[in-house]
């Protein structure tokens, strides 16, 4: 497989560790309850019943090997991790530290962009001052008056510009390098049961080859 699958097949892993502690986190899943009705102490004639709770998991018989499918999914995220770790060390270009540096990129990049989109405004506030005078009984009162508002943008529109313009191409370089050496590399990894499968079948496939 290449990173690009064993990225997807990693997330996979952690989706069924996610299905399967959420299964033993439940504590109707992993004890059993009994509930015994003393109808003999009300009546002579009647006899007591014991009633099972009914438990939320169709697994209710099978925690054991779920929590041992824990330790095995575990297991398994280990020796995907190291196989993609050197997949990664094969590359002629530091992956992990190119995604972050092309994500600061970007960041900086939406920030120009708004900067650059930004345009000087005039507009007129009707109403929108106040200030205070003396009539002419020598009193102060208060009056309103209109306010012309006028925005001019307070940097160098060239500079971002241009900034902007070297950031999408330097981001966009870098993303299709990323995306190259994701479907080209080569991880060293066999998957032990089809990315697709449901929680179902990859635990019926453990058991199998448990068996086996």
């Amino acid at each position: 497989m290449n990173l690009k699958e064993a990225f997807r097949y990693q997330n996979k892993l952690q989706s069924l560790l996610e299905e399967a502690q959420n299964i033993l986190d439940c504590d109707s899943n992993v004890t059993k309850v009994a509930n015994t009705y003393l109808r003999h102490k009300v009546m002579a004639e009647a006899e007591d019943e014991t009633v099972m709770d009914v438990p939320q998991t169709e697994y209710y018989e099978q925690i054991t090997d779920i929590a041992r499918f824990m330790l095995y999914l575990l297991e398994e995220k280990s020796r995907l991790f190291v196989a993609i770790r050197k997949a990664k060390d094969a590359l002629d270009m530091d992956m992990d530290s190119e995604v972050s540096l092309n994500t600061a990129r970007q960041s900086v990049a939406r920030t120009f962009k708004r900067m650059n989109d930004l345009r000087s405004s005039e507009q007129m506030l009707s109403g929108g001052g106040t200030g205070y005078r003396f009539n002419a009984e020598g009193n102060q009162i208060s009056y309103c008056c209109d306010v012309k508002r006028v925005t001019t943008i307070n940097y160098d529109r060239k500079v971002i510009r241009s900034a902007l313009t070297k950031l999408n191409q330097q981001a966009d370089e870098t993303s299709n390098r990323i995306d190259l050496c994701l479907v080209t590399s080569k991880v060293d990894y066999a998957p032990p049961f089809d990315v697709n499968a449901s929680f179902a079948e990859a635990f019926e496939t453990y058991l199998e080859n448990v068996k086996a």
